[in-house]
């Protein structure tokens, strides 16, 4: 028996597909962000990156790194184990304490990742609930999907974002336990999810109400609760789940809810019961990262303004911007093999690093370049991306929209 062959029959049929995944070799430089080296196959090279998740830069603040530095030299690396046998480091406690005051509830309970915070969050939830149907958006990330597979229950997906499906679905529930899951803001279309309306919907049918926050938190709300605080939700919604790995530049998911419930998950969920807790420096990174964008709104503010200034200069440049309320800026090239292409050339040719969006992350012909700019790109680094995705797009054939102006 050739064990080896099956594996290489599935990379093999990655490739063919055009769905094999390479991972760029990056430095990140604190202080430089979004500069960094590229240790490229002809030795390092610097980049610039447009596509990170570290949404405000959050991970190189001085705050934060220095919380990290002061508790790694206090407490150590590690955690000691799982909170059940090694008992809770008291960062992870103020982190908990941090987020739930973040978002208005009782209780928060910090995972390893904002995935694990879904994938056995929402199982854990489901499975308490006799006899619940979960009710998802179509267009929820995957842990979500994991998360409901894994409750073994039954489950709909309603339309995204299309409050008159969700009503037919919940009014022919009738009186039985109900969990709607779904995102504030979906990362690779950048739409908003109309929470007060949901709510209602919930509130009328009997439902309870689960929601993805991880694009939001940090980034929208007058405190960075999220667009759930910027529309007046938070307190409507049941349970919020958000992540430290992207606008708090750190690591680990959380669910924040009603203290009951939080303890129920805390003592039943698998996936956080047999699981290492975070370090004590990851937690009081995380929570450094919270307490200063509570009160300091000049990164939310910055990164508005550095995607409206992305999407006005891409869009007079004449490239397929895909229109967004949000951060998120998605320039559409539909087609696989030339959105791979296009991320390689803008690597190789202009140090722009940029990753493609193929599938199953998105439909087939829906193929884009998600570009997540920061507070740190400057008006420089954004005319030098567009100069260099105009080029980009005339090597490969791709279309242009006619009559491009010239940015202001």
């Amino acid at each position: 028996m050739n064990y080896d062959a099956f594996f290489a029959d599935a990379l093999s049929r990655l490739r063919d597909e055009r769905r094999y995944r390479v991972f760029a070799d990056l430095e990140r430089i604190a202080g430089r962000f979004p500069h960094a080296i590229w240790h490229s196959p002809n030795g390092p090279r610097d980049v610039v990156i447009w596509c990170s998740n570290d949404y405000l830069g959050m991970g190189q603040h001085p705050k934060v790194i220095g919380a990290m530095v002061e508790t790694a030299t206090k407490m150590g690396t590690g955690a000691g184990g799982t909170r059940n046998i090694a008992g809770t480091n008291h960062p992870l406690i103020d982190l908990e304490r941090e987020l739930a005051d973040l978002h208005g509830k009782q209780s928060a309970l910090v995972f390893t990742s904002g995935y694990v915070s879904n994938q056995t969050g929402i199982p854990t939830i489901a499975k308490l609930i006799p006899n619940c149907l979960i009710l998802s958006d179509a267009y929820n990330h995957n842990s979500m999907i994991e998360g409901i597979r894994q409750a073994g229950c039954d489950k709909q997906i309603f339309r995204h974002n299309d409050l008159a499906h969700l009503e037919e679905l919940l009014k022919a529930a009738g009186s039985r336990p109900k969990l709607v899951a779904f995102e504030s803001l979906y990362s690779m279309d950048g739409d908003i999810a109309p929470i007060n309306a949901i709510c209602d919907l919930a509130k009328r049918y009997g439902a309870m109400t689960y929601l993805d926050e991880v694009h939001a938190v940090g980034l929208y709300g007058p405190r960075g609760g999220g667009i759930a605080e910027r529309d007046g939700a938070m307190a409507r919604v049941d349970v919020i789940e958000g992540t430290l790995g992207k606008a708090f530049g750190g690591l680990g998911g959380y669910i924040a809810a009603d203290g009951a419930l939080c303890d129920a998950v805390r003592s039943y969920a698998p996936g956080f019961i047999f699981t290492t807790a975070l370090p004590p420096a990851v937690c009081a990174a995380a929570a450094a990262a919270i307490r200063h964008l509570k009160t300091s709104t000049w990164e939310r503010e910055r990164h508005q303004d550095r995607a409206a200034r992305l999407k006005a200069v891409l869009n007079a440049a004449g490239l397929p911007v895909a229109e967004t309320s949000t951060h998120i800026v998605p320039v559409m090239v539909n087609e696989a093999e030339k959105c791979k292409a296009a991320s390689d050339l803008l690597l190789t040719d202009h140090g722009i690093y940029i990753q493609p969006i193929n599938y199953p992350t998105v439909p087939k012909g829906t193929e884009r370049l998600r570009i997540t700019p920061s507070p740190y790109h400057d008006d420089a680094l954004i005319d030098v991306l567009a100069e260099a995705m105009v080029d980009v797009w005339q090597k490969l054939g791709l279309p242009l929209k006619q009559h491009s102006l010239a940015a202001e």
